[in-house]
């Protein structure tokens, strides 16, 4: 099925690795032109590469704390036309309210909840001039309500409730705004997490597959079956979705 994306432009937050490079290879390898952003200019530059190899593409990039306002700003300045905006940036660590304090709270919220709203309120009008669309990329927590990721939890909740809140103001203005939520999906974040809590519960790091074993199919989600996800709700394909949230974890 031809998505349709050949030709838009797409932005891709927290794209230098794991989901967001997920997604940007695979809206590269659709037809589309895409800029990757993260805070490491490095990891960047070598997946740039890494997609131009892959697909022929060759992304542009911006090296940004979108934690910051200066770093919303500096992605905003971008110039040229934008078709999607897919936020992604942002991980939240895991802990109950007594472990995670303030300060620690506050900074994931800055990057992940604080930052897809700034950026989504910078680029907005940009997008739905063009009658494009904006995907956040949230988490299987706004679910499952976990007090042991509670921060994530509370987090990824807002930005279901932000996504759907935000959906028939935007259709005013001809865009769309959807959301995704993955369950577990192994990225070398996740890989790493597995192995420090089977070493921590098991006594071997060796056994953190057995830590998946008790999902639907046996195992994580890779990445690559988040981004046809999320390449399918950018597309035109997809144009009459709009305050959606869609869950991707297997059915657990």
């Amino acid at each position: 099925m031809d998505l349709n994306l050949a030709g838009l432009n797409a932005l891709v937050t927290g794209a230098s690795k794991g989901i967001g490079l997920a997604v940007a290879r695979t809206l590269a390898q659709e037809g589309a032109q895409v800029t990757l952003v993260a805070r490491d200019a490095g990891r960047l530059a070598a997946a740039a590469a890494q997609i131009s190899e892959d697909t022929g593409v060759t992304p542009d990039i911006i090296a940004a704390d979108l934690a910051s306002r200066e770093g919303v700003d500096l992605v905003a300045a971008h110039k040229g036309p934008l078709d999607i905006l897919v936020n992604n940036a942002g991980a939240i660590p895991p802990g109950d309210l007594a472990t995670i304090d303030e300060g620690t709270w506050r900074a994931a919220w800055d990057l992940k909840v604080f930052g897809y709203i700034n950026l989504t309120r910078a680029l907005a009008p940009r997008i739905a001039a063009r009658g494009g669309v904006i995907v956040n990329v949230i988490g299987a927590g706004a679910e499952t309500l976990s007090p042991d990721y509670i921060c994530g939890a509370v987090g990824n909740a807002a930005l279901v409730a932000f996504t759907r809140a935000y959906a028939r103001q935007f259709a005013g203005m001809g865009g769309r705004i959807v959301g995704l939520n993955p369950g577990l999906v192994a990225t070398e974040r996740m890989q790493v997490f597995l192995r420090s809590r089977a070493a921590a519960e098991l006594g071997d790091e060796g056994r953190a597959a057995g830590l998946t074993a008790g999902l639907p199919y046996g195992r994580a989600a890779t990445p690559r079956e988040v981004a046809d996800a999320v390449a399918f709700l950018a597309s035109p394909r997809s144009g009459y979705t709009n305050g959606t949230v869609v869950s991707v974890h297997g059915g657990a």
